[in-house]
């Protein structure tokens, strides 16, 4: 085997080895596609209706690396916002809104395992998981892909009284879908709903409401802290969405743009005119 006989040679290869060995141990992968330097950048959407930053939380790490991944891989460039509800959501994250040409049908849908925080929580400009219904769904597994920008709305007390009892009844529900016990319950609603039996699919569901009512008296009663009334009172959100669904990040910059999303003209919460995200990357953080 020939020596490297010029010494600068040899530091340079040197070097090269040290720096390559350097990223990768100074910089380990934390996921597929992801590594540890990911996880410290932000996100920035470029939509029709102008710039969005997001920040994502590291309090839930399978979302956190979930969501890098899809943006370096481009998941969401050309992708529609399909879903948008003025005073509360915009919604976006479905293949199936992208160009055609862009579709990857080797890649079909799949879920994520929740991630509840209780410091994280819908106020205006939360990231939220969205997932389908706890029926067939009652560990309430988030979309891999579609994801809601909180807009929400002011709330006063009053309203907060009110939505307390609502979170306290969805927790009860949630656990009566979530018991063993109950499990031939959520069996039937499924082969109902396949022989399309609506008027025997109502009487499980009188039973699961009758076992939910129940349970909302055997659990402690949901309250707000106060510093959480106090956000939303002032700033907003979507308070009847907590414990429910899995918030992983927040918007840092670009609610305008959320709010001038929100307003577009909609049919059956389905905007009348394409609003696309025409890329989206990571960036530094500042």
């Amino acid at each position: 085997m020939q020596r490297l006989q010029n010494p600068l040679c040899l530091k340079k290869v040197l070097f090269f080895a040290a720096a390559v060995c350097g990223s990768y141990c100074c910089n380990p992968r934390v996921a597929d596609g992801v590594r540890r330097s990911d996880t410290r950048k932000d996100i920035e959407m470029l939509t029709d209706k102008g710039r969005i930053v997001l920040r994502l939380s590291d309090k839930t790490p399978g979302h956190r690396n979930n969501f890098l991944r899809l943006v370096k891989t481009h998941f969401y460039d050309s992708i529609l916002f399909h879903r948008v509800i003025k005073g509360f959501v915009v919604q976006t994250g479905d293949q199936r809104t992208k160009p055609v040409a862009l579709q990857n049908s080797d890649k079909p849908p799949y879920t994520i395992p929740a991630e509840f925080d209780p410091e994280l929580f819908h106020k205006r400009g939360a990231l939220n998981a969205a997932r389908t219904g706890e029926e067939t769904n009652p560990l309430q597994a988030s979309s891999g892909t579609q994801f809601t920008m909180i807009q929400g709305k002011l709330f006063t007390d009053s309203l907060l009284d009110v939505t307390e009892k609502r979170v306290t009844r969805m927790n009860a529900y949630k656990l009566v879908l979530q018991d063993p016990a109950n499990a031939w319950m959520l069996d039937k609603l499924k082969a109902y709903a396949a022989a399309k039996q609506p008027d025997s699919a109502k009487l499980i569901r009188d039973q699961i409401d009758t076992l939910t009512v129940r349970k909302m008296n055997a659990i402690p009663a949901y309250h707000f802290s106060a510093e959480r009334r106090r956000i939303y009172k002032t700033i907003g959100g979507a308070p009847h969405l907590d414990g429910n669904y899995t918030v992983f990040g927040e918007v840092v910059s670009g609610m305008d743009v959320v709010d001038s999303i929100a307003s577009v003209k909609t049919q059956q919460d389905r905007p009348v005119q394409d609003v696309r995200i025409i890329q989206a990357r990571l960036i530094r953080r500042k």
